[in-house]
């Protein structure tokens, strides 16, 4: 039986909210506005239930709220989660699964939007080809959170004030108008500043509930004359309906931008209060409306998975309408079962509304369901990986292949690095800068670390500076040093690499300009035994060059007395490498990858890394023989991937170019003779 405040008309705008998110998502690949609408109804009736408990001087009982609520969001979630593990084991690629685990848990725990937010700003997050099928998890882990705080605010000004119950309800008004107002700003500075941030931030999105909660709160003191209405109805609906098209939701909310479908949505509300005649009403509750609204909560955790698994299948980012229309029909079935069968039993069970211990096994059992086959598939492919470790490696010569070839036409062993283990690749010297060795340069905070001996006086010490391909190209460095016993120090920032005016493509920190002037301050203060620097780069499709102001840079450096190790840049790719070596590494195991061969890129006309080295305390350091042998860059060397995606060196072949690099220093002159 429905409560005598329900509003059948705000059950209508959520569903019609999600055939928005639906139809956008699906049909338009655009973000609708629809989620913001969700956000804001959903702190709506909360907000209501507790104001009503409060006037009428009832228990607020959050423990029982929390049961109840997450009792109704979890057991459907979880399935649906469930269901998309299975789906990215049977059908995945396999570079797909650390971040399916990864954003499983934080799915499951209501942390998605975080984990989601931290990767955008992550420069070495892997680049996928599709979104992930977890995404719009983001704003149900955002309710999530505010599913806990709100109450938790409400409790807080009840504690305070419950002596004097008038004052209660106006304190929160003036509570929840300040987190209005302060995230509000928050939001629209952080969207100016770093909008991809930003759309996932939960600090950017109370706002939203807040103003949800004050609509509730004022609602009871509105009135609206019907024909006005009426107007302000229809108003809000054709907001909410045309925010996507006319305004950039993925890329420009939630600013103040998404005071548009807030607002809109608002109206819809207060206009709906006492049921206007030819309000929006008559649509809203209308019964395909009322039909859809049954399952609107399992249709939007089923959709995008369906989504991003046709996307995951048919290699396309864009189904069209009739692709698009199977697309909906399955969500709609699969919603219709998820509600059916789990969501509404476990919602409307009178056995556990009576027993607050059966309510907290069920969401127990939610857990379990997931994180059971979840950390047996991680555990599995882990011990997998050990064993792999473990064994023999004299089938994966790497590099080595190249100058002294065997014969790997019979060795059965998969390609390394395992898909699995992609994230493990990025070369890390696992401690940071302290001591003398810490930077006194705040641009250079959190930038540099440094292997455990670099801090021995009596150490050689190489300091190694750029971006992310001089993180990877130092990977023959470290076993190097690790052999002869150096120090290592490292500055980097991904997107910057070492050259006066060269470009960028960072997104987050200092400025590259202020973090290479700094990084090359630091190396004359600290006067390493030799600085690493990667001084061409290479671009997909055109002529290598060297790096913008590098001569400048080694001049400094050469002219303090520190030598430079002019390492060339690798090549980067139009496609992943390592997908390509991986899928040939299936069909031949131990065989090159020759379909993903690529010819080398040669140097622009007038660009060489010659003159650069003949300067005085300058070595080249070229590993392209070793990359591209006969002018032909490969995915697989030596049953070893080469890179772990379209530019970056991985780590376990990068490891087995060290002799090269110790004959390349010898070969040097001083510098080798110095270090030996």
């Amino acid at each position: 039986m429905r409560p005598a405040t329900y509003r059948a008309d705000i059950d209508g705008l959520r569903a019609l909210a999600i055939l928005l998110v639906v139809a956008y998502h699906v049909w338009l690949g655009r973000v609708s506005g629809g989620v913001d609408v969700f956000l804001m109804v959903s702190a709506f009736f909360l907000t209501a239930s507790f104001v009503r408990r409060l006037e009428s001087q009832r228990r607020l009982a959050l423990g029982s709220f929390w049961l109840r609520r997450f009792r109704r969001l979890l057991p459907a979630a979880a399935v649906t989660i469930v269901g998309v593990l299975g789906v990215a084991l049977a059908a995945y690629p396999q570079t797909e699964w650390p971040r399916v685990w990864r954003e499983a848990w934080s799915s499951l725990f209501y942390v998605e939007n975080w984990t989601l937010a931290l990767s955008e700003v992550d420069y070495y997050a892997r680049e996928s080809v599709t979104p992930s099928p977890f995404q719009h998890f983001w704003s149900l882990s955002v309710q999530g959170q505010v599913f806990i705080l709100w109450p938790l605010i409400i409790a807080g000004v009840w504690v305070v004030l419950r002596r004097r119950q008038r004052m209660i309800v106006p304190a929160l008004a003036l509570v929840f108008g300040a987190i209005f107002v302060v995230s509000l700003g928050f939001s629209v500075v952080e969207t100016m500043r770093a909008q991809s941030f930003a759309y996932f931030d939960t600090r950017t999105r109370l706002w939203e509930f807040a103003a949800g909660s004050l609509v509730a709160i004022a609602l009871p003191h509105v009135r609206v004359r019907p024909s006005i209405g009426a107007v302000l109805g229809w108003a809000g609906i054709v907001g909410i309906v045309m925010c996507g098209i006319v305004l950039d939701v993925q890329g420009g909310f939630p600013g103040y931008l998404a005071l548009w479908p807030v607002i809109c949505t608002a109206l819809v509300i207060v206009a709906g209060r006492d049921r206007p005649r030819g309000g929006p009403a008559m649509v809203l509750e209308s019964a395909p409306l009322r039909y859809i609204s049954r399952d609107a909560y399992a249709l939007y955790l089923v959709h995008w998975p369906v989504l991003v698994t046709w996307m995951m299948l048919s290699g396309r980012s864009e189904p069209g309408w009739l692709a698009g229309l199977g697309i909906v029909l399955v969500s709609f079935v699969l919603a219709r079962l998820v509600s059916m069968l789990v969501e509404r039993p476990i919602r409307d069970s009178a056995v556990l509304d009576r027993s607050h211990r059966l309510g907290a096994l069920v969401l127990a059992a939610s857990v379990l369901v997931v994180a059971a086959p979840l950390a047996a598939w991680q555990l599995t492919v882990e011990q997998r990986e050990a064993a792999l470790l473990a064994s023999d490696t004299g089938g994966y010569p790497g590099a080595a292949q190249i100058d002294t070839p065997i014969d790997l036409s019979g060795a059965d062993l998969p390609l390394i690095p395992l898909a699995t283990a992609l994230d493990e690749e990025w070369v890390d010297l696992k401690g940071s800068c302290d001591g003398e060795l810490e930077p006194v340069e705040p641009v250079l905070q959190g930038s540099c670390v440094q292997t455990a001996n670099a801090a021995d006086s009596d150490a050689w010490r190489v300091l190694v500076m750029g971006d992310s391909h001089a993180q990877q190209l130092m990977s023959p460095l470290t076993v190097l040093a690790d052999q002869e016993g150096w120090g290592v120090v490292a500055l980097l920032k991904g997107g910057c690499a070492i050259g006066i005016g060269a470009p960028t493509w960072s997104a987050s920190g200092p400025p590259c300009e202020e973090w290479r002037a700094a990084a090359i301050e630091y190396a004359t203060r600290v006067q390493p035994d030799a600085v690493y620097l990667v001084v061409t780069r290479a671009t997909p499709g055109s002529p290598e060059v060297l790096v913008e102001g590098i001569r400048e840079v080694a001049d400094q450096l050469t002219a303090n007395g520190i030598p430079v190790i002019a390492v060339r840049d690798n090549p980067r790719f139009d496609v992943d490498m390592y997908q390509c070596a991986l899928e040939e590494s299936e069909v031949a195991p131990g065989a090159a990858a020759a379909s993903c061969d690529v010819p080398e890129p040669g140097f622009a006309v007038g660009e060489d890394l010659d003159d650069l080295a003949e300067a005085e305390g300058v070595i080249a350091v070229d590993f392209r023989p070793w990359l591209c042998p006969e002018g032909v860059c490969r995915a697989s060397i030596g049953n070893i991937a080469v890179y772990i995606d379209d530019n970056h060196l991985s780590d376990t072949y990068g490891r087995t170019l060290a002799p090269m690099l110790q004959g390349m220093l010898e070969v040097g002159g001083p510098l080798g003779a110095e270090a030996g």
